[in-house]
């Protein structure tokens, strides 16, 4: 006879999940990986050196913010700003993937922003300590659905504007590493699995956005998001 399961102690979180185009299932989120500095323009606005090697950060699944829905002005900052991102979502995954390898992980893409509060960063960088509250709080991640895609990755223009007024915007074809290169260095790192998603870096033109401001982003022909922060 089989051993009874035990109960959970607490009722478990919910599975955080993102619309697919054109699909009555949702995509599953296991977690959020992001790249940082991926973009040579960004870096330089950033202070840094276009010879460093991009590195990762992570926001948890439960800071994705879901099509349609404002984001929430977090507390603790006084400098919040936008960063527009591609973003993949692996349907498969490993250790080791080499780059000729990667692109089969891939179940899709999305448009993405990466919410910072860059003053609490930007403290954190200064003490040597970790990023987490700069970078993965709540309603952390807005993100439009997610476009099923074969073949090779994304190269078109990537843009956001505050209140119509433009910010970001140049080509996915900019990136330092390209997008199979991404996954690959990521797997180095970790064993990657389905329901991951990966921010790929944002180009130069990142700033602040208040309450009140509307924040349009799209990556062209995988998708487009709207938020206003309140």
């Amino acid at each position: 006879m089989a051993a009874k399961t035990a109960p959970y102690v607490i009722d478990p979180p919910a599975v955080v999940a993102v619309p697919v185009e054109g699909a009555a299932g949702l995509f599953p989120v296991r977690r959020i990986l992001c790249v940082g500095r991926n973009y040579a323009a960004h870096r330089r606005e950033m202070g840094g050196d276009d010879r460093d090697p991009p590195f990762f950060f992570a926001k948890p699944a439960d800071a994705i913010v879901l099509p349609g829905r404002d984001v929430a002005y977090p507390p603790r900052t006084s400098n919040l700003h936008h960063e527009m991102e591609l973003v993949v979502a692996l349907e498969a995954g490993g250790a080791e993937v080499p780059p000729e390898r990667a692109l089969d992980l891939v179940f899709g893409y999305a448009a993405g922003v990466d919410l910072t509060r860059r003053d609490l960063q930007n403290a954190a960088k200064d003490k040597g300590q970790p990023w987490e509250a700069g970078k993965a709080f709540d309603q952390a991640a807005p993100m439009s659905a997610i476009r099923r895609w074969s073949g090779p990755p994304p190269q078109g223009r990537i843009r956001l504007t505050v209140n119509g007024q433009a910010r970001q915007d140049a080509s996915v074809a900019d990136m330092i590493w390209n997008v199979a290169e991404v996954i690959a260095e990521a797997s180095r790192l970790w064993r990657l699995a389905p329901g991951d998603l990966i921010f790929t870096g944002t180009p130069e033109g990142v700033g602040p956005v208040l309450r009140g401001d509307r924040v349009e982003g799209e990556v062209e022909g995988v998708g487009r998001l709207a938020f206003e922060v309140v």
